[in-house]
């Protein structure tokens, strides 16, 4: 009822209904934290705009699908959350916030992000997953102190080559795209500690015993028919992983070996800057 209620409200743009949304959050609180998700909002109150010591806004769960040019005053912003909104395009003013470590953008509606997003070089991470993502956009190789890319669930078919110059980057998601092969540029990124290219449609996959940084390869839901090779200490999650063999050919036909079940996803709990 109450969820019903607020959806309701978010329809009547008066004071008297801005305040019920916000359950009269009128001062900026004392740890710099405002948390305005699942409020119904369809659009973000100016008044957060004033709050100019901000560092972590969360607008997750709403009905957001435009922001107001006034956001541009939180210029110590550093985790911004916009995940689970109607978002068709990124907001020009997002990129105006320079002090970003953290951004949140999956489960929105984007097809491609803006040139401007390469201001944004204190990115540490960038999740864009569950949108309409059909190519990996180029500007994401801009973003130089990069650490976490996830880009799940979109329909990636390939990725730039340009992804090899984020030297800071550690961990890449790429599950449940339409991938055919294991990224080639991925086999250049020595620097990379977890890959994840679950339920994509990979039928070979090279050897990553080279990668001398790498400590995880997820690779499960895959058609392939052998397990990436690793060096030693690497857990690799898929079949044939771990303690179990690959196929061996007898007479013309494959063993098949059960699939390992796969671990827990990336946890959901949002990561604070470092």
């Amino acid at each position: 009822m109450g969820n019903s209620l607020k959806a309701i409200v978010a329809f009547v743009p008066s004071n008297e209904c801005q305040k019920y949304l916000l359950e009269d959050l009128e001062e900026m609180p004392v740890d710099k934290t405002v948390d305005l998700s699942g409020r119904q909002l369809r659009r973000l109150p100016l008044h957060i705009c004033s709050f100019r010591e901000l560092v972590k806004l969360y607008l997750s769960d709403n009905n957001l699908n435009h922001l107001p040019p006034e956001l541009e005053q939180l210029q110590n912003l550093q985790i911004l959350a916009l995940d689970f909104n109607n978002f068709k395009a990124l907001p020009l003013v997002v990129c105006t916030l320079k002090q970003l470590c953290i951004l949140y953008l999956g489960n929105n509606k984007l097809c491609s992000l803006p040139l401007e997003l390469r201001l944004l070089q204190n990115l540490k991470t960038l999740w864009i997953e569950s949108n309409c993502l059909q190519y990996l956009p180029e500007v994401v190789c801009e973003l130089s102190l990069l650490k976490t890319l996830h880009a799940g669930s979109n329909a990636l078919r390939s990725l730039p080559t340009q992804l090899r110059c984020l030297q800071e980057l550690r961990t890449i998601w790429l599950s449940g795209n339409l991938l055919s092969e294991f990224p080639p540029v991925l086999l250049d990124m020595p620097f990379l500690e977890v890959i994840d290219v679950d339920r994509n449609s990979i039928r070979f996959f090279p050897s990553l015993a080279h990668l001398p940084g790498l400590k995880l390869v997820i690779y499960d839901h895959n058609p392939c028919r052998n397990a990436p090779k690793v060096a030693k200490g690497v857990r690799r999650v898929g079949r044939w992983s771990e303690e179990t063999p690959e196929p061996r050919k007898r007479s013309g036909a494959v063993i098949e070996i059960t699939l390992d079940e796969k671990p827990s996803p990336p946890p959901a709990a949002k990561p604070e800057p470092e």
